[in-house]
């Protein structure tokens, strides 16, 4: 016989469950892992891409060369068309692979090619001796875009807020009245003032978009070519000067360049070693003429009355070295500085070749930018170099520009 008393025992049960805390935790891992997934597949498409580039690149390269074996010459275009031009070739690519610039020489005894493809965004190149590696052809741009004919393309700047660029790879020229041109043969154009070198810069011929160099494009080179250690004497950057053009004034007088970039001693008189190299490479394997030195350059910028750096004591205009203690900006913006280039410059001045300043902060005129020093000016061109001494509308045979789009 079965008693219910009141002692009778009742059973418990307990039901467990997450707390807020531990979804939150489970929640937040899910997150991690899934970024974590998502990175390992961009990068694995990203490897990908990059391998079916190269194979293209490869294959392509070696189509060109059989043609060559065939003909004594490389095709001189790429032409995938009904029907193909005489002496052009059709070079097939995978899915998503565009050739994006095609160029060739066949002068005899140096003959040579360049091929650039792009996908999704990536781009590689391949020349006649060399592997597949990235970036493009001289002159075009990571996303195809073909610079105008005797440019360059410049990698942007975080530090100056530019993106990539096209950039005269020479002082500009005089093709006419008002049209200016990059190319290696005769001097540079000057006796120009700001104002016709703003206006002209638009002209140059099939560019929409061209304008005169930016100050903050000017920096970009700088700071590039300064993190490149070729472009210094020691071999690494800091170490020796890194160089800076014809400026000993001998010969006294502007120089044409060289189409041969190896040449960059072209016209001086000198040879290695010697600050006087005219040429100096960028991050992407670039190479531009008389940054420094040779003829000075107008950039975009100009400068209030009242507002020029200098020493508090200036009441004419002097040679300066950047990183003097005693040197206030002013109106002059600290982006100028080469320290903000790279704080490895931030002890440097003429003997490293990095150029000076020339001003005065007691001037009470507006002042226009001119950038590089010329072919008489020594030690104080430089890539850094600014003088703030002329108005907009100086003219004078070491004054030229250079345009970039």
């Amino acid at each position: 016989m079965l008693h219910n008393d009141g002692n009778m025992r009742r059973v418990r049960h307990n039901v467990s469950g997450f707390t807020i805390v531990e979804l939150l935790i489970v929640i937040v891992v899910i997150g991690i892992l899934a970024a974590l997934t998502i990175v390992a597949y961009n990068g694995v498409q990203q490897r990908a891409t990059a391998a079916s580039l190269q194979s293209d690149l490869e294959n392509a390269a070696k189509k060109l060369k059989l043609y060559q074996v065939d003909n004594s010459v490389y095709p001189t275009a790429n032409d995938c068309s009904a029907t193909p031009a005489a002496g052009t070739l059709c070079l097939q690519s995978s899915s998503g692979t565009s050739y994006t610039a095609y160029q060739m020489s066949n002068t005899p005894g140096a003959q040579v090619f360049c091929l650039s493809a792009v996908n999704n965004g990536v781009s590689y190149k391949i020349t006649n001796d060399s592997t597949p590696v990235a970036g493009g052809c001289s002159g075009v741009m990571s996303n195809g875009t073909t610079c105008p004919t005797g440019f360059i393309v410049v990698p942007g700047s975080a530090t100056y807020g530019t993106s990539e660029f096209c950039v005269m790879k020479y002082e500009a020229k005089q093709s006419s009245a008002t049209v200016p041109i990059s190319q290696a043969s005769g001097t540079p154009w000057v006796n120009i003032d700001q104002t016709d070198a703003i206006n002209y810069s638009q002209n140059v011929a099939g560019c929409t978009g061209c304008h005169l160099m930016t100050e903050a494009e000017w920096l970009t080179i700088a700071q590039n070519v300064m993190s490149v250690s070729s472009n210094w004497s020691g071999g690494a950057v800091g170490s020796g000067y890194i160089y800076s053009g014809h400026n000993d004034g001998s010969p006294a007088g502007l120089l044409a360049a060289d189409t041969n970039d190896a040449n960059g001693y072209s016209g001086t008189g000198n040879s290695s070693p010697s600050n006087q190299r005219r040429t100096l490479t960028l991050t992407n394997g670039e190479v531009i003429w008389d940054f420094a030195g040779n003829a000075w350059e107008w950039t975009n910028g100009t400068i209030s009355g009242g507002l020029q750096p200098g020493f508090s004591s200036d009441s004419s205009y002097s040679w300066k070295d950047w990183n003097s203690g005693s040197l206030i900006l002013s109106g002059l913006s600290s982006s100028s500085l080469p320290s903000v280039a790279s704080s490895a410059a931030s002890g440097w001045n003429t003997a490293q070749g990095i150029g000076q300043l020339f001003s005065n902060k007691s001037e009470s005129s507006t002042h226009a930018f001119l950038r590089g020093g010329s072919f008489e000016d020594g030690v104080s061109a430089g890539i850094f170099t600014l003088d703030l001494f002329d108005p907009s509308s100086t003219t004078y045979m070491g004054i030229g520009f250079r345009v970039s789009r």
